[in-house]
């Protein structure tokens, strides 16, 4: 597949930003997760494949570009520069970064058998690997690739330190609403001047501790080689399977996210086992948690990274009576346990004590497994589930998909990503780990199950 470049702009707001807003302070938290990125693609159907205005190419590259110059005017930092070392966005108009690409084949041909290691020519922003974490140039980067047929994928890479899942969908939303004539250029936004400022006046950033503390922990877990991206699906009614298998005495009716994370856990740890000749190792199993709503009482936050770190430890194993291994309710009651417990006393702490802070960076570490010996195997989660992002509709239809992974082969960390389904019913799991563990992975019959393995679309 060759992706060709055509032209590449800055778009800047429709209004210039006021003076007294040229300064947005970033939060404590933003420097939490030291993830460049945060990336995502939304492939859109053609004209003639979806329902819709029959709006050709042209026409949405237009809309897209005026109505991310309107919602640039209501997000303002978005159009902005980091500075100050990481510590502030200088609002000063520079723009979002706008890539016009071509495709050379049919949006439908790509996705039939798509190949994810293609999927970083889809992203505006594709040179970077873990471990390095440079700081974008741009907020605010989007690459749209149009294929042969007319289909799109919209591809975005903006700064993690101001788009968790939760504020990407913030943003994505009050761009299609806009580009369908009902979002923020129309004086109907949701998003206000002083919601953006919120997390920064609970979370005040007054040096980079954190960040370089949070560098220190993710470059300890990143792993060298080769990784290989997998993903697998779960339907509606597997998941009920699968949360009624998961129940146990500490869960009685675990989440889908639950269900479905407990699972790969399991599953993951059996594949670095019979990579390592039946030797278990403990592990941590780190899942982001979304603490908007948790806290007392609980805050909008429409930009920023406003994500705490829940780990949960396994240490050995738990048999069942016929002498098979049945972990799964253990799982599932760990990582409950360990999310619960980032509660509204727990996120109040953390903007006042930064032993707390530590101590959990700690947890993410395993320290205090290492009694166990061999080492401690890591796991990373995050859950998109419930965010919307079918909804992303411009005024031309859904996505037909909607990707959050992408492709890093050098340095990587064990990491899962959960995203709904197009139907809302099942989750599609994206999996980055060692190319050996994976082809073990997907081989493993529990997992096979409950698990579509080679999901087609």
């Amino acid at each position: 597949m060759e992706v060709k470049i055509n032209s590449e702009e800055l778009i800047k707001p429709s209004s210039p930003t006021p003076q007294h807003l040229r300064t947005f302070k970033l939060s404590l938290l933003d420097h939490l997760i030291p993830v460049p990125f945060t990336p995502a693609i939304f492939f859109y159907l053609s004209n003639s494949e979806q329902a819709g205005p029959c709006l050709d190419v042209p026409q949405k590259l237009d809309l897209l570009k005026k109505s991310l110059s309107r919602t640039l005017t209501q997000l303002y930092p978005l159009a902005g520069t980091i500075r100050g070392n990481g510590l502030y966005v200088d609002c000063n108009d520079e723009g979002a970064r706008f890539v016009e690409a071509s495709v050379n084949m049919s949006l439908t041909q790509f996705l039939t058998d798509p190949d994810l290691v293609l999927f970083n020519k889809l992203l505006p922003s594709n040179e970077f690997v873990i471990g390095e974490f440079p700081e974008p140039t741009h907020t605010v980067n989007i690459q749209v690739n149009v294929f042969r047929c007319g289909g799109i994928a919209l591809g975005i890479c903006n700064t993690h330190r101001l788009h968790d899942g939760i504020a990407l969908g913030v943003f994505l939303k009050e761009w299609a609403a806009v580009g369908r004539g009902s979002g923020g250029g129309s004086g109907s936004s949701e998003v206000a001047p002083q919601d953006l400022k919120v997390a920064a006046e609970l979370f005040p950033a007054n040096d980079l501790w954190l960040r370089d503390s949070s560098k220190i922990m993710f470059n300890s877990i990143c792993r060298p080689g080769n990784s290989a991206t997998k993903r697998f699906t779960f339907t509606g009614p597997a998941i009920e399977a699968l949360r009624a298998r998961g129940k146990g005495p500490s869960v009685k009716n675990p989440t889908r996210v639950e269900a479905v994370s407990g699972l790969l856990w399991k599953c993951a740890m059996a594949a670095l086992e019979r990579k390592n000749n039946g030797l278990r190792r403990p592990s941590v199993f780190t899942h982001l948690v979304n603490i908007r709503k948790r806290m007392n009482p609980p805050f909008w936050g429409p930009l920023g990274s406003s994500l705490w770190l829940a780990a949960a430890h396994y240490k050995g194993t738990t048999k069942s009576h016929d002498g098979t291994e049945d972990v799964l309710p253990s799982l599932v009651g760990e990582l409950r346990g360990a999310i619960s417990k980032v509660d509204g006393e727990f996120v109040s702490g953390l903007r006042q004590d930064k032993s707390l802070i530590s101590s959990s960076f700690e947890k993410v570490l395993g320290v205090g497994l290492s009694e166990y010996g061999h080492g401690v195997d890591h796991f990373v989660c995050s859950s998109w589930c419930k965010f919307g992002f079918y909804d992303i509709d411009f005024g031309w239809g859904r996505p037909i998909w909607v990707s959050p992974v992408w492709e890093c082969k050098m340095m990587f960390f064990n990491s899962i990503f959960l995203v709904d389904t197009r139907s809302g019913e099942g989750i599609e799991a994206w999996v980055i780990m060692d190319e050996q563990e994976m082809a073990l992975l997907q081989e493993d019959p529990e997992l096979r199950a409950f698990a579509n393995v080679t999901p087609v679309l």
